[in-house]
């Protein structure tokens, strides 16, 4: 079975540890522990990974955030993988630091790279793992603070979140969405 794990994130080292990044962040470290890199690729960096005799294709879409319809809808036709065989990782600043929450489907909830996936997917119903990143800051601040890097505190505890988000895109591919969610959402 095929998987298409995608991590929302901007390219360029200015925003590699912010919090607007952390599906990147995810990614990275599953490439990492698997050993395998990212190679350039058509919208996307993409590594290919095994586990438990499924194939999960991670792509880090490189056409900025609001536009990661276009690399998810291309890789998705591309590999032929199901809708419903794609998680997306995304910041959630409705979600406490660290609170991770796997669904189905669902509303962008304002969120432009997930607006841009729906576009250009059809709709709402794929699944995603979201990564709650708080909402501490003051109105009209939002993208500076997304856009800004994880504080002290948050770096701390940033390694086992990223290793318990890990958990669940594996749990995904092997015993389903339902089963997942039920395991891992509180």
């Amino acid at each position: 079975m095929k998987y298409l794990i995608v991590g929302l994130g901007n390219i360029g080292p200015e925003y590699e540890l912010t919090r607007h990044n952390i599906g990147f962040l995810v990614l990275n470290k599953l490439a990492d522990d698997k050993g395998v890199s990212f190679d350039s690729g058509r919208y996307a960096n993409t590594a290919e990974v095994k586990h438990k005799g499924r194939q999960l294709f991670l792509i880090k879409p490189t056409t900025y955030m609001n536009l990661s319809g276009k690399a998810v809808n291309y890789w998705m036709k591309e590999l032929k993988i199901p809708k419903e065989n794609i998680m997306v990782i995304v910041d959630d600043i409705a979600l406490p630091f660290g609170k991770l929450r796997i669904r189905a489907k669902g509303s962008a909830a304002g969120h432009n790279g997930l607006k841009n996936i729906e576009e250009l997917t059809g709709g709402q119903d794929y699944p995603r793992l979201k990564f709650g990143i708080d909402n501490n800051f003051r109105p009209g601040q939002q993208v500076d603070y997304v856009l800004s890097n994880f504080n002290k505190v948050e770096f701390t505890f940033l390694p086992e979140k990223i290793d318990r988000a890990i958990e669940m895109i594996y749990s995904f591919a092997s015993i389903g969405i339902v089963r997942t969610m039920n395991q891992f959402n509180d």
